[in-house]
């Protein structure tokens, strides 16, 4: 199981960087508008989270929190203090309570309008009762480093934290986490120095140690987006760009994932975006292992000569797919799942459905009957000319059914899932 512990630093920094923006941008909170000494304590705050000074900045977060308790960024990066200091104390039942306080301050962030998929992820790493703090590693001497590390991290120390990430790594040869923690610390002291060739120096070494940690495990998201970070503000944007694509295809069901080529779109005022099919289908389900496909009548009529009688074809196919009437699976779903007792949506069923929609306009464009297809039936043939049909139902149409194919997709079809961000969400067939 992986470790959720939140006190994984730089997601600060680069995941809620706009979250940093508001803390330094006083006109973004009403009081601090009023009150500049309010305003100086809330920008000195953000200076010290950014230098890594997380013990420092805690007792000015408490002070603002107290001073307006409507200030959302202030209550998050004060639950993110707690929680993150909680790792230095020593006795278990009250740092089981300092994290039930830090996850107080988190959820009143949450009520105060906040949305962030950090503060989410936050929020689901510490149950209400506060939980126990994960482990790292089951190498007790192991665990004490990264302990240590954590702890000289909470205090700004950084050549220490590197150090004690180093050990551990040493200790326990798969400790991503250890890998990930010590390319941390080299991009932070990078970006803490004013000497280019030391900055350069050091960018070079993070991305090193996100090397070693993706070798330990290339289907985690976060080693690639921090090295993209490391990158983006090391001015190589286009490499960046390369490992926020990775960090998407090694985890996209985790919304952080995508937050480091959402920065990069930003910068390069690039527009990010995936292209719009409407399908226009209807799927019921009156008891478990009953499921009906329809497509909308309106739909199918449309234009007599904008390809919209091509959707017939999708409910067709994937009635095939379904179960039968009697409660028994279909001969489809049963052949490419023989291991599974019971339907589920899949990605060869949409597959199917969407490449037979896909071939009935070619029939239809073959026999001159359409004039314009609607922009949905031009978006689904580009995407089947193109070969990234698949990548596209896995990162824009995936239910609970068929993200359980992505990893085997995947593990056969990492170019595919590449050129999609880059040809279709980056180059732009929409």
């Amino acid at each position: 199981m992986r470790n959720q512990s939140i006190t994984a630093k730089r997601i600060i920094l680069n995941a809620c960087l706009s979250i940093i923006t508001a803390l330094i941008l006083p006109t973004t909170v009403c009081v601090a508008a009023q009150d500049p000494d309010y305003a100086s304590e809330r920008q000195r705050a953000a200076q010290l989270i950014d230098e890594s000074k997380i013990l420092q900045a805690l007792p000015i977060f408490e002070k603002l929190a107290a001073h307006d308790p409507k200030d959302r960024e202030v209550q998050f990066y004060l639950g993110f203090c707690i929680l993150a200091s909680s790792a230095d104390t020593k006795d278990p039942a009250a740092r089981k309570q300092e994290r039930v306080r830090a996850r107080r301050y988190l959820v009143r962030a949450k009520e105060l309008g906040m949305s962030d998929a950090l503060l989410d992820q936050m929020l689901a790493s510490i149950p209400p009762d506060g939980g126990e703090t994960p482990k790292f590693s089951s190498n007790p001497e192991a665990e004490a480093a990264m302990n240590e590390g954590e702890s000289a991290y909470t205090r700004g120390d950084l050549d220490k934290a590197l150090g004690a990430y180093t050990r551990a790594l040493q200790l326990d040869p798969k400790l991503y986490y250890a890998a990930l923690f010590a390319g941390d610390m080299q991009f932070k002291r990078g970006h803490n120095s004013t000497d280019a060739a030391q900055r350069s120096d050091l960018f070079d070494k993070a991305g090193e140690w996100f090397g070693k940690a993706i070798a330990i495990d290339p289907d985690r998201e976060t080693a690639y987006r921090y090295w993209g970070d490391t990158l983006l503000e090391y001015g190589k944007d286009d490499k960046a760009r390369t490992e926020f694509i990775e960090a998407i295809i090694a985890e996209p069901f985790n919304q952080l994932a995508y937050s480091g080529l959402t920065q990069w779109g930003q910068k390069n005022q690039v527009q990010l975006g995936h292209p719009r099919i409407d399908i226009p289908s209807n799927i019921t389900s009156n008891k478990p292992g009953e499921v009906s496909v329809t497509v909308n009548e309106m739909a199918l009529k449309g234009s007599d000569s904008d390809g919209s009688a091509a959707w017939m074809m999708y409910g067709l196919a994937r009635s095939l797919w379904v179960d039968k009437k009697d409660g028994s699976r279909s001969e489809k779903f049963a052949k490419a799942y023989p291991n599974e007792p019971a339907y589920r949506h899949s990605l060869p069923e949409e597959l199917e459905a969407l490449r037979g929609v896909a071939e009935s306009v070619r029939v239809q464009m073959k026999e001159k009957r359409v004039k314009q297809l609607t922009p949905s039936l031009e978006n689904l043939t580009k995407l089947n000319d193109a070969g990234l049909l698949e990548a596209y139902i896995l990162f824009v149409k995936p239910d609970k059914g068929i993200a359980r194919d992505y990893v085997a997709y995947r593990a056969a079809n990492r170019d595919k899932l590449r050129r999609y961000w880059m040809e279709v969400v980056i180059g732009g067939i929409r």
